[in-house]
């Protein structure tokens, strides 16, 4: 499959050593934009929108590479909730320089359709 080198090492990809993170981390660390970023990724499929633009992200707070991730859900009884939460830590995870993450499920304040962006309650029909 490869070819021989004999004895001589193959060329390093043209990547390697490359800085995989964004230029602009402060001090190499993620931010809560970064965060917020990220989770948009995580879709409540029940709605199909993502939790940033739901307004379901409240938080993302860091002790060190450690972050809290302080959502809520639209409901109590939301049968997605334990998705939403591994797609949270999955996505967070993902960013460099992030630690541990410490999903934070919170109903206070509760999640209200007032906390949509313009965008989330145009396209479900809030208040239009």
């Amino acid at each position: 499959m490869g070819r021989s080198t004999h004895g001589h090492a193959p060329a390093a990809p043209p990547d390697v050593g490359a800085v995989t993170q964004p230029a602009d981390y402060a001090d190499g660390m993620p931010t809560k934009e970064d965060v917020f970023e990220a989770c948009r990724a995580v879709e409540d499929p029940e709605l199909g929108m993502d939790i940033v633009e739901l307004g379901l992200l409240y938080d993302a707070a860091f002790d060190g590479p450690n972050v809290t991730v302080t959502y809520s859900l639209t409901s109590m009884g939301c049968p997605v909730g334990p998705l939403i939460e591994q797609q949270i830590v999955e996505v967070v995870s993902a960013i460099d320089g992030v630690g541990e993450v410490k999903p934070n499920l919170t109903w206070d304040p509760p999640w209200s359709p007032e906390l949509m962006s313009e965008d989330a309650k145009f396209i479900l029909g809030v208040g239009y």
